[in-house]
């Protein structure tokens, strides 16, 4: 078991919740590297959430029937495709990794206001109100610049269980920026690794924080087709694999 496992393991737990299957859902990491150290993009849960209440977390939330009903231009890398799809629970298929990334990309909009993608004058169409503003600004989700970064299982027994894949991309992909249509996320703020790591952060937060610092720290920047670590509990333990 690696440090990172080792940590979620023991940390302490409750077990007094049903248990439940985990729902597919995603995180996007907006890294800006314009200045001399790369910043993050985080907000505060409002206190009324069941999940994480006060957290400090990156943008994201569950995967929405509309995300996997849309046809758009771009198209996710066909390693990161393959990746979302390996150990994928329930029926597997490329539509549903597309809706999960989808998924980082509209939830990240919703509440941070930041549209991740290009403009396509040519436009295109789509019949969810969720996705409606893209459309009227003319821009394409940027799925091909999603890098596929880490996979976690929140363990049996907890108030909400998901299957997160968490994704990277560099704040150059941010197309528009406008006010968060919810207030989910407070407190919006881009910080440096050492400035998030003094928040209260959930420990998974904390173990995908310093995977990406040490990936940085090696001067690999996350792209398509890198490994993926993948958090998930067996017995009681918590493990990390490598997908």
């Amino acid at each position: 078991m690696t440090n990172h496992a080792k940590r979620l393991t023991n940390v302490a737990r409750r077990q007094d919740y049903p248990n439940s299957r985990p729902r597919d859902a995603a995180t996007l990491i907006v890294i800006d590297r314009s200045g001399g150290e790369p910043k993050i993009l985080m907000g505060r849960r409002h206190e009324r959430h069941v999940f994480m209440p006060g957290k400090f977390v990156f943008p994201g939330g569950r995967v929405d029937a509309s995300d996997s009903r849309i046809l758009v231009p771009d198209r996710l890398e066909q390693v990161v495709e393959t990746q979302l799809m390996k150990d994928m629970k329930g029926n597997s298929s490329p539509r549903r990794a597309q809706a999960i990334a989808l998924a980082a990309i509209r939830e990240t909009c919703e509440e941070t206001g930041l549209f991740i993608g290009s403009r396509r004058p040519s436009g295109w169409k789509t019949g969810s109100p969720a996705w409606q503003g893209f459309v009227d600004k003319q821009i394409s989700p940027a799925l091909s610049a999603l890098a596929f970064f880490c996979r976690a299982i929140t363990p049996p027994r907890r108030p909400r269980r998901y299957d997160t894949r968490f994704f990277c991309v560099g704040a150059d992909m941010v197309a528009h920026h406008a006010e968060p249509d919810n207030d989910e996320l407070l407190d919006l703020h881009w910080l440096t690794f050492q400035e998030a790591m003094k928040l209260d952060l959930p420990s998974i937060t904390r173990v995908v924080i310093d995977e990406l610092r040490e990936r940085l720290a090696e001067g690999l920047a996350p792209r398509p087709g890198d490994r993926v670590p993948y958090y998930f509990m067996q017995n009681g333990i918590f493990r990390r694999q490598m997908l």
